[in-house]
C-alpha cells in the first residue's frame, strides 16, 4: 500500500477490525519510510457493476460518488455518519448481488431515494431535487406535500 504521506511503496499493517457493520475491514497502516500512521478500508467487491446513465452513457459503479452524494442530501442534518454508510454499503450489496452487469441510473436514485425517505424526509426531499430535477418552487412543494401525505399516512 502506497503511503499517501511521502508516496513510499511499502507499509506493514498495526492493527486490522471489521467496521461496525461489518462491511469491510478497517486497517492501520505504518509506513515504513517516513513513520507515519494512516487507515484503509477494504472491502469486498462481489462483480464489477456498470451504471447506465441517460443517453446510454456508461461509467462503472462508484461507491464513493454514491457516498458523496447521500453525505450531501443529509448535510446538516442530524443524520450519523453511520446510518449513511449502513445506507450505502446496503444499496451496494443490493447492486453487487443483484446478479446483472448492468444497472439503470434511474434504479440506482430510486434506491437511494428508498433509504433516504427512512432516514430523514429533508434529505430525502434534497436527493429528490436534484435526481428529478426540479426547475421551479411549485416542483418542491408538491413533491413535499407528497411526502407529507405518505408520513401520516404511515403514522395511522
Amino acid at each position: 500500500m502506497r503511503c499517501p504521506f511521502c508516496a513510499h511503496e511499502d507499509s506493514q499493517v498495526k492493527d486490522s477490525r471489521p467496521t461496525e457493520d461489518n462491511s469491510s475491514i478497517r486497517r492501520r497502516r505504518q509506513c515504513s519510510s517516513c513513520g507515519a500512521r494512516f487507515t484503509t478500508f477494504e472491502r469486498v467487491q462481489l462483480r464489477d457493476v456498470t451504471i447506465v446513465k441517460s443517453g446510454d452513457r456508461r461509467e462503472a459503479f462508484d461507491r464513493t460518488k454514491l457516498e458523496n452524494s447521500v453525505t450531501l442530501a443529509c448535510r446538516k442534518r442530524d443524520v450519523a455518519q453511520e446510518r449513511i454508510d449502513q445506507l450505502v454499503s446496503g444499496i451496494q450489496r443490493q447492486v453487487e448481488t443483484a446478479g446483472e452487469s448492468e444497472i439503470p441510473s434511474a434504479k440506482l436514485g430510486e434506491m437511494v431515494m428508498d433509504g433516504l425517505r427512512q432516514i430523514d424526509s429533508v434529505a430525502y426531499i434534497r436527493f429528490a431535487s436534484v435526481y428529478r430535477d426540479f426547475n421551479e418552487a411549485r416542483d418542491f412543494e408538491e413533491f413535499a406535500s407528497s411526502v407529507q401525505e405518505v408520513a401520516e399516512t404511515d403514522d395511522e
